[in-house]
Protein backbone atom coordinates (compact mmCIF):
# COMPACT_ATOMS: atom_id res chain seq x y z
CA UNK A 1 0.00 0.00 0.00
CA UNK A 2 1.22 3.20 -1.11
CA UNK A 3 0.38 6.20 1.31
CA UNK A 4 0.71 9.61 0.56
CA UNK A 5 1.49 12.70 2.23
CA UNK A 6 -1.04 14.42 0.50
CA UNK A 7 -3.31 13.09 -2.81
CA UNK A 8 -4.19 16.69 -4.51
CA UNK A 9 -5.04 13.90 -7.74
CA UNK A 10 -8.21 12.39 -5.75
CA UNK A 11 -9.43 15.82 -4.15
CA UNK A 12 -9.83 16.95 -7.67
CA UNK A 13 -11.35 14.16 -9.15
CA UNK A 14 -14.62 15.14 -6.64
CA UNK A 15 -14.59 18.33 -8.05
CA UNK A 16 -13.00 18.42 -12.03
CA UNK A 17 -16.35 19.49 -14.10
CA UNK A 18 -16.61 22.14 -11.85
CA UNK A 19 -12.55 23.33 -11.95
CA UNK A 20 -12.35 22.77 -15.63
CA UNK A 21 -15.75 24.74 -16.55
CA UNK A 22 -15.02 27.67 -14.59
CA UNK A 23 -11.56 28.03 -15.85
CA UNK A 24 -12.94 27.68 -19.66
CA UNK A 25 -15.11 30.71 -18.29
CA UNK A 26 -11.99 32.89 -17.67
CA UNK A 27 -10.69 31.61 -21.20
CA UNK A 28 -13.72 32.40 -22.74
CA UNK A 29 -13.71 35.93 -21.64
CA UNK A 30 -10.50 36.65 -21.67
CA UNK A 31 -10.31 38.10 -18.07
CA UNK A 32 -7.06 37.41 -16.23
CA UNK A 33 -6.01 39.93 -14.25
CA UNK A 34 -8.12 41.14 -11.18
CA UNK A 35 -12.08 41.92 -12.84
CA UNK A 36 -15.26 39.95 -11.54
CA UNK A 37 -13.57 36.47 -10.58
CA UNK A 38 -11.25 37.89 -8.40
CA UNK A 39 -13.66 40.50 -6.72
CA UNK A 40 -16.50 37.37 -6.01
CA UNK A 41 -14.01 35.32 -4.48
CA UNK A 42 -12.89 38.65 -2.26
CA UNK A 43 -16.43 38.59 -0.81
CA UNK A 44 -17.02 34.64 -0.74
CA UNK A 45 -13.73 34.94 1.40
CA UNK A 46 -14.72 37.83 3.51
CA UNK A 47 -18.03 35.99 4.63
CA UNK A 48 -15.99 32.68 5.38
CA UNK A 49 -13.28 34.70 7.41
CA UNK A 50 -15.90 36.96 9.41
CA UNK A 51 -14.12 39.71 7.84
CA UNK A 52 -15.39 43.49 6.15
CA UNK A 53 -12.46 43.26 3.88
CA UNK A 54 -10.34 40.41 1.78
CA UNK A 55 -7.92 41.10 -0.80
CA UNK A 56 -6.63 38.72 -2.71
CA UNK A 57 -2.77 39.05 -3.77
CA UNK A 58 -0.11 36.54 -5.71
CA UNK A 59 1.27 34.68 -2.23
CA UNK A 60 1.04 33.79 1.05
CA UNK A 61 4.65 35.38 1.21
CA UNK A 62 3.17 38.69 -0.08
CA UNK A 63 0.45 38.71 1.92
CA UNK A 64 2.59 38.97 4.99
CA UNK A 65 5.54 41.14 3.00
CA UNK A 66 1.88 43.80 1.84
CA UNK A 67 0.64 43.98 5.64
CA UNK A 68 4.17 44.94 6.67
CA UNK A 69 4.12 47.76 4.40
CA UNK A 70 0.44 48.91 5.22
CA UNK A 71 1.44 49.03 9.19
CA UNK A 72 4.12 51.51 7.70
CA UNK A 73 6.57 49.09 9.32
CA UNK A 74 10.10 49.57 8.33
CA UNK A 75 13.51 50.37 9.13
CA UNK A 76 14.36 50.65 12.88
CA UNK A 77 11.65 49.07 13.93
CA UNK A 78 11.10 45.63 15.44
CA UNK A 79 8.44 42.09 14.64
CA UNK A 80 8.00 39.73 17.49
CA UNK A 81 7.27 36.12 15.62
CA UNK A 82 8.47 32.58 16.20
CA UNK A 83 11.59 30.92 14.98
CA UNK A 84 9.26 27.69 14.24
CA UNK A 85 7.76 28.66 11.10
CA UNK A 86 8.51 28.30 7.19
CA UNK A 87 11.12 30.88 6.32
CA UNK A 88 8.21 33.43 4.57
CA UNK A 89 7.57 34.26 7.81
CA UNK A 90 10.77 36.40 8.80
CA UNK A 91 12.13 36.67 5.26
CA UNK A 92 9.19 39.50 4.84
CA UNK A 93 10.60 41.16 7.81
CA UNK A 94 13.82 41.41 7.13
CA UNK A 95 12.73 42.84 3.10
CA UNK A 96 10.66 45.05 5.00
CA UNK A 97 13.80 46.37 6.49
CA UNK A 98 12.62 45.54 9.98
CA UNK A 99 14.42 43.43 12.89
CA UNK A 100 13.25 40.02 13.27
CA UNK A 101 12.34 39.45 17.56
CA UNK A 102 11.71 35.78 18.41
CA UNK A 103 9.97 34.04 21.38
CA UNK A 104 9.91 30.53 21.54
CA UNK A 105 7.16 28.46 21.48
CA UNK A 106 5.00 26.04 23.65
CA UNK A 107 6.52 22.81 22.82
CA UNK A 108 2.69 21.32 23.19
CA UNK A 109 1.28 23.31 21.05
CA UNK A 110 3.91 24.33 18.66
CA UNK A 111 2.91 28.16 18.73
CA UNK A 112 4.09 30.99 20.79
CA UNK A 113 5.02 31.22 24.12
CA UNK A 114 2.81 33.69 25.21
CA UNK A 115 4.35 33.69 28.82
CA UNK A 116 7.58 34.81 27.07
CA UNK A 117 6.34 37.96 24.67
CA UNK A 118 6.58 40.42 27.32
CA UNK A 119 9.93 39.94 27.69
CA UNK A 120 10.90 40.76 24.22
CA UNK A 121 8.57 44.24 23.78
CA UNK A 122 10.78 47.30 23.37
CA UNK A 123 10.00 50.49 22.21
CA UNK A 124 10.91 49.68 18.76
CA UNK A 125 8.37 46.93 18.67
CA UNK A 126 5.48 47.83 15.94
CA UNK A 127 3.85 44.80 15.33
CA UNK A 128 3.64 41.34 16.65
CA UNK A 129 3.59 38.13 13.66
CA UNK A 130 1.74 35.18 15.71
CA UNK A 131 1.38 31.84 13.49
CA UNK A 132 -1.64 29.62 13.33
CA UNK A 133 0.73 26.70 12.88
CA UNK A 134 -0.16 23.38 11.41
CA UNK A 135 -3.55 24.62 11.55
CA UNK A 136 -4.08 25.82 15.42
CA UNK A 137 -4.81 29.49 16.28
CA UNK A 138 -2.54 31.13 19.16
CA UNK A 139 -4.56 32.83 21.39
CA UNK A 140 -4.94 36.46 19.99
CA UNK A 141 -6.55 37.79 22.79
CA UNK A 142 -4.10 37.14 25.35
CA UNK A 143 -1.82 38.10 22.89
CA UNK A 144 -3.26 41.50 22.47
CA UNK A 145 -3.76 41.59 26.42
CA UNK A 146 0.32 41.21 26.78
CA UNK A 147 0.76 44.05 24.24
CA UNK A 148 -2.04 46.22 23.96
CA UNK A 149 -1.78 48.80 21.22
CA UNK A 150 0.72 46.78 18.96
CA UNK A 151 -0.90 45.40 15.92
CA UNK A 152 -1.10 41.59 15.47
CA UNK A 153 -0.07 40.68 11.67
CA UNK A 154 -1.75 36.71 11.79
CA UNK A 155 -0.10 34.52 9.67
CA UNK A 156 -2.82 32.36 9.12
CA UNK A 157 -1.22 30.58 5.69
CA UNK A 158 -2.00 27.56 7.43
CA UNK A 159 -5.40 27.97 9.22
CA UNK A 160 -7.91 28.90 7.13
CA UNK A 161 -11.05 28.02 8.98
CA UNK A 162 -9.65 27.48 12.48
CA UNK A 163 -11.41 29.16 15.28
CA UNK A 164 -10.59 30.54 18.58
CA UNK A 165 -13.28 31.57 20.54
CA UNK A 166 -16.00 31.24 18.06
CA UNK A 167 -13.80 34.18 15.44
CA UNK A 168 -11.86 32.61 12.95
CA UNK A 169 -8.12 33.15 11.94
CA UNK A 170 -7.65 36.08 10.17
CA UNK A 171 -10.36 37.73 12.19
CA UNK A 172 -8.68 37.87 15.20
CA UNK A 173 -5.94 40.29 15.08
CA UNK A 174 -5.45 43.48 12.92
CA UNK A 175 -4.61 41.61 9.58
CA UNK A 176 -4.96 38.48 8.40
CA UNK A 177 -2.77 36.80 5.68
CA UNK A 178 -3.29 33.37 3.77
CA UNK A 179 -1.64 31.64 1.88
CA UNK A 180 -3.19 29.34 -1.37
CA UNK A 181 -0.16 27.36 -1.98
CA UNK A 182 -1.60 24.05 -3.54
CA UNK A 183 -0.85 22.06 -0.50
CA UNK A 184 -3.18 24.00 2.01
CA UNK A 185 -6.44 23.31 2.71
CA UNK A 186 -7.86 25.34 0.40
CA UNK A 187 -5.00 25.06 -2.42
CA UNK A 188 -5.30 27.06 -5.75
CA UNK A 189 -3.68 25.79 -8.77
CA UNK A 190 -0.39 27.30 -8.70
CA UNK A 191 0.53 30.07 -6.12
CA UNK A 192 -2.32 32.29 -4.53
CA UNK A 193 -3.17 34.24 -1.08
CA UNK A 194 -4.96 36.76 0.67
CA UNK A 195 -5.08 39.67 3.13
CA UNK A 196 -8.57 40.02 5.30
CA UNK A 197 -8.73 43.31 7.87
CA UNK A 198 -11.73 44.88 9.61
CA UNK A 199 -10.64 48.22 8.73
CA UNK A 200 -11.71 49.95 5.58
CA UNK A 201 -8.76 52.09 5.44
CA UNK A 202 -6.08 49.51 5.74
CA UNK A 203 -7.84 47.75 3.29
CA UNK A 204 -7.68 50.30 0.56
CA UNK A 205 -3.77 50.81 1.55
CA UNK A 206 -3.59 47.22 0.50
CA UNK A 207 -5.29 47.13 -3.18
CA UNK A 208 -3.12 50.51 -3.34
CA UNK A 209 -0.11 48.05 -3.11
CA UNK A 210 -1.07 45.43 -4.53
CA UNK A 211 -0.88 47.59 -7.81
CA UNK A 212 2.44 49.03 -8.02
CA UNK A 213 0.77 51.81 -5.62
CA UNK A 214 -2.10 53.15 -7.57
CA UNK A 215 -5.37 53.87 -6.66
CA UNK A 216 -8.89 52.84 -8.43
CA UNK A 217 -9.44 54.91 -10.88
CA UNK A 218 -5.79 57.11 -11.37
CA UNK A 219 -3.65 54.35 -13.38
CA UNK A 220 -0.16 56.02 -13.94
CA UNK A 221 -0.24 58.15 -10.85
CA UNK A 222 1.58 55.95 -7.87
CA UNK A 223 0.88 56.72 -4.34
CA UNK A 224 3.20 54.46 -2.61
CA UNK A 225 5.93 51.82 -3.63
CA UNK A 226 3.74 48.75 -4.00
CA UNK A 227 4.14 45.86 -6.14
CA UNK A 228 2.86 43.41 -8.77
CA UNK A 229 1.23 41.11 -5.92
CA UNK A 230 -2.75 40.67 -7.73
CA UNK A 231 -4.41 37.27 -7.74
CA UNK A 232 -4.77 35.72 -10.84
CA UNK A 233 -8.28 35.81 -11.97
CA UNK A 234 -7.49 32.04 -13.00
CA UNK A 235 -6.33 31.30 -9.41
CA UNK A 236 -9.41 33.48 -7.72
CA UNK A 237 -12.16 31.11 -9.65
CA UNK A 238 -10.21 27.76 -8.52
CA UNK A 239 -10.69 28.78 -5.16
CA UNK A 240 -14.24 29.52 -5.61
CA UNK A 241 -15.55 26.35 -6.42
CA UNK A 242 -13.34 24.92 -4.21
CA UNK A 243 -14.57 26.90 -1.01
CA UNK A 244 -17.80 25.42 -0.89
CA UNK A 245 -15.98 22.46 0.31
CA UNK A 246 -13.97 23.51 2.41
CA UNK A 247 -15.94 22.94 5.55
CA UNK A 248 -16.54 19.20 4.62
CA UNK A 249 -13.10 18.83 3.74
CA UNK A 250 -11.94 20.23 7.47
CA UNK A 251 -14.49 17.85 8.70
CA UNK A 252 -12.71 15.10 7.22
CA UNK A 253 -9.50 16.08 8.15
CA UNK A 254 -10.69 16.71 11.73
CA UNK A 255 -12.23 13.16 11.67
CA UNK A 256 -8.91 11.69 10.51
CA UNK A 257 -7.37 13.19 13.66
CA UNK A 258 -9.52 11.32 15.83
CA UNK A 259 -8.92 8.18 14.05
CA UNK A 260 -5.34 9.10 15.14
CA UNK A 261 -6.24 9.24 18.41
CA UNK A 262 -8.14 6.20 19.04
CA UNK A 263 -5.44 4.24 17.26
CA UNK A 264 -2.83 5.64 19.28
CA UNK A 265 -4.61 5.26 22.30
CA UNK A 266 -5.79 0.99 21.58
CA UNK A 267 -1.79 0.72 21.71
CA UNK A 268 -0.91 2.64 24.42
CA UNK A 269 -2.27 -0.03 26.87
CA UNK A 270 1.01 -2.68 25.93
CA UNK A 271 3.02 -0.17 24.64
CA UNK A 272 4.98 3.03 25.85
CA UNK A 273 6.08 4.56 22.35
CA UNK A 274 6.49 7.73 23.81
CA UNK A 275 4.67 9.24 21.00
CA UNK A 276 3.75 13.19 21.58
CA UNK A 277 0.82 13.60 19.70
CA UNK A 278 -0.89 17.43 18.65
CA UNK A 279 -3.33 19.19 21.19
CA UNK A 280 -6.99 18.39 21.08
CA UNK A 281 -9.25 20.82 20.65
CA UNK A 282 -10.69 22.78 24.02
CA UNK A 283 -13.83 24.48 24.61
CA UNK A 284 -11.75 27.68 22.82
CA UNK A 285 -10.44 26.18 19.64
CA UNK A 286 -11.30 24.24 15.98
CA UNK A 287 -8.32 22.94 14.72
CA UNK A 288 -8.56 22.61 11.02
CA UNK A 289 -4.85 20.08 10.58
CA UNK A 290 -3.08 21.32 7.92
CA UNK A 291 -0.63 18.96 9.17
CA UNK A 292 -0.54 16.25 12.02
CA UNK A 293 2.64 16.46 13.44
CA UNK A 294 3.86 14.04 16.26
CA UNK A 295 6.81 14.05 18.38
CA UNK A 296 9.04 10.93 18.38
CA UNK A 297 12.54 10.19 19.26
CA UNK A 298 14.64 8.18 16.39
CA UNK A 299 12.32 10.74 14.56
CA UNK A 300 14.45 10.16 11.32
CA UNK A 301 14.79 6.75 11.55
CA UNK A 302 10.97 6.46 12.13
CA UNK A 303 10.93 8.03 8.88
CA UNK A 304 12.76 5.84 6.79
CA UNK A 305 10.82 3.27 7.76
CA UNK A 306 7.92 4.66 7.19
CA UNK A 307 9.28 5.08 3.37
CA UNK A 308 10.26 1.40 3.21
CA UNK A 309 6.98 0.92 3.96
CA UNK A 310 5.16 3.00 1.26
CA UNK A 311 4.41 5.78 3.60
CA UNK A 312 5.38 9.40 2.81
CA UNK A 313 5.66 11.90 5.82
CA UNK A 314 7.65 15.38 6.21
CA UNK A 315 9.34 17.26 8.48
CA UNK A 316 7.88 20.67 9.51
CA UNK A 317 10.39 22.45 9.94
CA UNK A 318 14.20 20.79 10.49
CA UNK A 319 15.79 23.88 12.58
CA UNK A 320 14.61 26.94 13.53
CA UNK A 321 14.57 29.95 11.75
CA UNK A 322 17.45 31.47 14.46
CA UNK A 323 19.79 28.99 13.07
CA UNK A 324 19.08 29.84 9.19
CA UNK A 325 22.71 30.68 7.65
CA UNK A 326 21.13 34.24 6.74
CA UNK A 327 20.13 35.18 9.43
CA UNK A 328 23.41 35.15 11.39
CA UNK A 329 23.79 39.02 12.18
CA UNK A 330 20.44 38.59 14.43
CA UNK A 331 23.60 37.11 16.64
CA UNK A 332 21.75 33.60 18.32
CA UNK A 333 23.26 30.80 19.45
CA UNK A 334 22.28 27.19 19.61
CA UNK A 335 20.47 26.59 22.28
CA UNK A 336 19.17 30.20 22.44
CA UNK A 337 14.88 28.59 21.64
CA UNK A 338 15.51 25.30 23.17
CA UNK A 339 12.19 24.45 23.04
CA UNK A 340 11.97 25.11 19.33
CA UNK A 341 15.36 23.50 18.65
CA UNK A 342 14.29 20.13 20.51
CA UNK A 343 11.18 19.97 18.73
CA UNK A 344 12.21 20.00 15.22
CA UNK A 345 14.76 17.04 16.23
CA UNK A 346 11.28 14.77 16.90
CA UNK A 347 8.89 16.53 15.04
CA UNK A 348 7.21 14.06 12.18
CA UNK A 349 4.00 15.36 9.75
CA UNK A 350 2.05 12.08 9.40
CA UNK A 351 -0.51 11.62 5.85
CA UNK A 352 -3.86 13.31 7.27
CA UNK A 353 -5.61 14.58 3.81
CA UNK A 354 -9.57 14.58 3.63
CA UNK A 355 -9.39 11.42 1.58
CA UNK A 356 -7.20 9.02 3.69
CA UNK A 357 -9.35 5.76 3.91
CA UNK A 358 -9.33 4.65 7.38
CA UNK A 359 -7.37 1.24 6.61
CA UNK A 360 -4.52 3.45 5.23
CA UNK A 361 -4.38 5.57 8.40
CA UNK A 362 -4.37 2.61 10.23
CA UNK A 363 -1.88 0.95 8.54
CA UNK A 364 0.31 4.05 9.26
CA UNK A 365 -0.17 3.40 12.79
CA UNK A 366 0.67 0.03 12.57
CA UNK A 367 3.66 0.83 10.86
CA UNK A 368 4.53 2.94 13.14
CA UNK A 369 3.98 0.65 16.36
CA UNK A 370 5.77 -2.01 13.90
CA UNK A 371 8.64 0.09 14.32
CA UNK A 372 8.61 0.79 18.37
CA UNK A 373 8.66 -3.05 18.93
CA UNK A 374 11.45 -3.58 16.49
CA UNK A 375 14.63 -4.18 19.48
CA UNK A 376 16.67 -2.18 17.30
CA UNK A 377 14.18 0.83 17.89
CA UNK A 378 15.19 0.97 21.68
Amino acid sequence: MKIPLLDLKAQYRQIASEIESAVLGVFSEQAFILGKSVADFESELARYVGCDHAIGVSSGTDALLMALQALGIGAGDEVITTPFTFFATVGTIIRSGAKPVFVDINPETYLMDLDQVDSRLSSKTKAIMPVHLFGRCVAVDALQEVAPGIPIIEDAAQALGAEYQGRRAGGLGKIGCFSFFPSKNLGAAGDGGAVTTQDPNLAEALRELRVHGQRKGQRYLHFSAGGNFRLDALQATVLSVKLPYLETWTAARRNNAQRYRKYFADLSADLDQGIQLPPVDNEHSRDVYNQFVIQVDNRDALQKHLADQGISTAIYYPMGLHQQPCLGELGHDQGDFPQTESVAKRCLALPIFPELAEDALAKVVEEIDGFFRRPSSA
